[in-house]
């Protein structure tokens, strides 16, 4: 008996010990305030829309994601000036957030030796100006692996909605410093969707921005006036050779309609914007289906503004239709509850949204109802 009692507490005592080795192998994000000199460029794939500069990417649009794999236990990335919130995945994994970090150089270290995939996702909004990530550093002993290709692209057309504002907020009423914090693209039911699918994605989306009128008449680009371009500068055209989705999602009109016109703006009455935004839409949404015809497009609203953003919809819809539309859908979606900030959609209605979107998806994608 005394010997058993031995054994069994060296089996114990090295569970513990095994126990104690793994939680200090557990991977981590440090600063590094000088640079290693034993580091080389590690391969990097950036999704959502981006520009170059030297090995690293430029990018303004939400929900961007860079990813690179590597067999070794530490990397390196660079992190560009700009207020972000990034969100650090290892082997699916997210170990932390880095949120508003001061550029420069972060090592993901920590890892077990062998192969590895480390993901970047941007969780916050850039509207006030771009921000950079990368390049990817591998340290000595380190090297790079080829990244599972996707063959599912799905894109993400609209407003606020599309971008996740406010998801993560227990409450309506938010500052501003309250909005920057709990909205989260990454938990957005754009992303959601491409999970579920095992797709790549871009969303295209512009807190604030309508089809012809922005968030109470403000002055700036109108989305579909935005969406041609890279960066919200107008520098250069959006053309990734690669990026021909197979579904693509819009949602625009909640900022056309939700505010009451002011005697400064264009349209001398409602049911001239009505004309306007439905003109637009259709034209928007053509332009969609030819540079990618074979996508499947669904337009989705919601009953907010007493139905007039579903009503719109459905007109937009029906226009397309009427000219041989096979390849548009729309969706309403009513009953949510719009508890993030400024009432916009919570977490649990992302997950609504979402079903809702899938079921189409499902039924109208030739083999996207099987999940990879």
């Amino acid at each position: 008996m005394a010997k058993h009692g031995r054994m069994a507490g060296m089996a114990a005592g090295l569970m513990i010990l095994a126990a104690a080795v793994e939680a200090g192998a557990q991977p981590r994000v440090e600063r590094l305030t000088e640079k290693p000199v034993a580091l080389t460029l590690l391969p990097a794939t950036m999704h959502g829309r981006f520009e170059r500069k030297g090995a690293g990417f430029v990018r303004q649009w939400p929900g961007s994601y860079a990813e690179t794999a590597f067999w070794g236990s530490a990397v390196s990335f660079d992190v560009g000036p700009g207020e972000v919130a990034l969100h650090v995945f290892v082997d699916g994994r997210r170990i932390t957030t880095l949120v508003k970090p001061v550029p420069g150089l972060y090592r993901v270290a920590g890892m077990p030796a062998g192969r590895h995939a480390l993901r970047i996702e941007v969780a916050s909004e850039s509207q006030s100006g771009p921000t950079g990530i990368g390049p990817f550093f591998a340290e000595r002993g380190t090297v790079g692996t080829r990244l599972r290709q996707r063959t599912r692209q799905i894109e993400f057309v609209g407003d606020s909605h599309s971008v996740g504002y406010g998801v993560t907020s227990p409450k309506r009423e938010c500052t501003q410093d309250e909005v920057w914090a709990t909205t989260d693209t990454s938990r957005g039911f754009g992303a959601l969707l491409a999970r579920r699918y095992g797709a790549d994605y871009e969303v295209n989306a512009i807190s604030g921005r309508g089809v012809v009128r922005n968030y109470g008449g403000f002055a700036a680009d109108t989305l579909p006036e935005a969406y041609p371009f890279t960066l919200f500068d107008h520098r250069s055209r959006a053309n990734a050779p690669g990026w021909h989705p197979q579904v693509i999602i819009v949602s625009l009109g909640t900022n056309d309609f939700t505010t009451p016109l002011h005697a400064s703006e264009t349209w001398v009455s409602r049911d001239a914007l009505h004309s306007d935004y439905e003109r637009r839409y259709v034209r928007f949404v053509q332009a969609l289906h030819a540079r990618d015809p074979r996508a499947q497009i669904v337009l989705w609203a919601t009953d907010m503004a007493n139905g007039e953003i579903q009503a719109e919809v459905a007109k937009v819809a029906a226009t397309l239709r009427r000219s041989g539309a096979p390849w548009l859908t729309y969706v309403p979606v009513n009953g949510l509850s719009f508890t993030g900030c400024h009432s916009h959609p919570s977490l649990a209605d992302q997950t609504v949204i979402a079903d809702r979107i899938a079921a189409v998806i499902d039924a109208r994608v030739a083999g996207w109802a099987r999940r990879p």
